[in-house]
């Protein structure tokens, strides 16, 4: 019999030994998932692990040594304090991506369209905490959507959010115009040339089309801007994610477009993340 001390030692020696750099941690979620408890209870209670869990346990610890992400280990990840499900049919939801949800809470908006919305982080999130809201999230991949439908339902907003099938806005006609108070979008941003550069985490278990944005990693926003700017009521507002050396071909590109008072904002890393901006 292994203690949980002990075998979050060896799993994390096995992690160390393929330079996984949070070697530890890893270990540590893990073993937590497969023995379902917290990982303080690691600690705190150090009890023995049987042959089965413990089995169950090196088997996942050899996965993540070849790079396979730990929320799709789990199938979770955690998210503006909420817990989602994450599949490899969806991309995991980044820190980063929290300062564009906190901005569109900030603006406390009632009618919300999320583009490209996934695991359906950003859509269920502003329900969540803004529960006077209604929230329309689209996204082209029908198993991303019940992803996004399943975490709905596990935050218990799903009657404020409705799921699309389809391409940016495409699934909203002229009845739609002018009719909403925010657009929200993280698209695909990644730049051709930078696909291969990416850690093998990502771009060998992510999917590609949650990723690859084109040749300068712009192409979906070319074609939303246009599509958002009819859609959203004067003074509406769209809050977009993007690399952090797009910034400026963003803004130039939401001001052809009839957008204003563009404001470019910081991650928590100090890099420019989302541009707010809105319909003047």
């Amino acid at each position: 019999m292994v203690t949980f001390k002990e075998a979050v030692s060896k799993g994390a020696e096995i992690l160390r030994s393929k330079s996984i750099e949070t070697a530890r941690l890893d270990a540590e979620v893990l073993l937590a998932h497969v023995l379902n408890i917290s990982r303080i209870d690691l600690y705190l209670r150090d009890g023995l692990i049987g042959e089965s869990e413990l089995s169950e346990y090196f088997r996942v610890v050899r996965r993540r040594s070849d790079r396979e992400p730990v929320a799709y280990l789990t199938g979770e990840k955690e998210f503006m304090s909420l817990t989602f499900k994450v599949c490899n049919s969806v991309l995991i939801p980044r820190p980063e991506t929290e300062i564009l949800v906190e901005k569109a809470l900030e603006i406390k908006p009632f009618s919300v369209i999320d583009v490209g919305t996934g695991s359906g982080a950003i859509a269920v999130s502003l329900a969540y905490y803004l529960p006077e809201s209604c929230i329309r999230a689209v996204d082209t991949s029908f198993k991303a959507l019940e992803v996004a439908r399943e975490n709905a339902a596990r935050h218990g907003v799903a009657d404020r959010v409705v799921f699309y099938q389809g391409h940016l806005l495409d699934p909203f006609d002229s009845q739609h115009l002018s009719q909403y108070d925010l657009i929200t979008a993280n698209l695909p941003y990644i730049p051709t040339q930078e696909m291969s550069e990416l850690p093998y985490d990502v771009r060998g278990y992510e999917p590609d089309g949650a990723l690859h944005g084109g040749d300068d990693g712009l192409d979906l926003y070319r074609e939303l801007l246009p599509a958002a700017v009819k859609l959203l009521k004067q003074g509406g507002c769209l809050l977009i994610e993007f690399g952090y050396l797009q910034a400026d071909a963003l803004a130039k590109m939401a001001a052809f477009h009839g957008f204003g008072r563009i404001e470019i904002i910081k991650d928590l890393a100090g890099l420019n993340r989302v541009i707010k901006a809105a319909k003047v």
